[in-house]
């Protein structure tokens, strides 16, 4: 558990402070561990924002997979609402983070694009669907930057109409 513990500290430094702010020393001491233990597990600022992505990659992976008896998008749909919900938004701290190089953001554009291809062609209205993933998209990057802005209220509200979509 302690990769999970150093990269939420370099998620909330990112949110907290932006990516001038993301130094090794600052993660180690938010941590609560020292330079060398950070150094342990990421050998570099660019491995930890490497580690970051992956995360986000793998959590949103595992969410998509918790629905196995629905189409895509509802799973997509009900993933994105579960993420938003329990405020895992690491979006845009990974992407602040990963701004500076593009190589680090190849892995997140390689599962954006696998998320919005998979199973497109299998849904009842495939034009529909891609509505709502781009909708769910809006929603979390909008949530990641205001988190406050939707009540539980709204958040069903939002997902009943896009379930209606499908």
């Amino acid at each position: 558990m302690r990769r999970d513990e150093l990269l939420d500290a370099a998620e909330q430094i990112l949110c907290d402070q932006g990516s001038s702010a993301l130094t090794l020393a600052a993660v180690a001491d938010r941590a609560g561990v020292s330079k060398g233990g950070l150094l342990y597990h990421y050998a570099s600022k660019e491995a930890l924002i490497k580690g970051m992505v992956e995360r986000l990659i793998d959590d949103f992976d595992e969410l998509i997979a918790a629905q196995p008896d629905a189409t895509y998008t509802e799973r997509y749909l009900q993933a994105t609402m579960a993420a938003v919900k329990s405020g895992r938004l690491r979006r845009w701290a990974v992407v602040t983070g990963a701004s500076g190089n593009i190589y680090l953001l190849t892995p997140l554009r390689e599962a954006m694009s696998r998320w919005h291809r998979e199973g497109l062609a299998d849904e009842p209205d495939p034009v529909a669907s891609q509505i709502v993933r781009l909708a769910c998209e809006g929603l979390w990057d909008v949530a990641s930057h205001d988190p406050e802005l939707n009540t539980e209220e709204d958040l069903q509200a939002l997902e009943l109409r896009l379930k209606a979509l499908l």
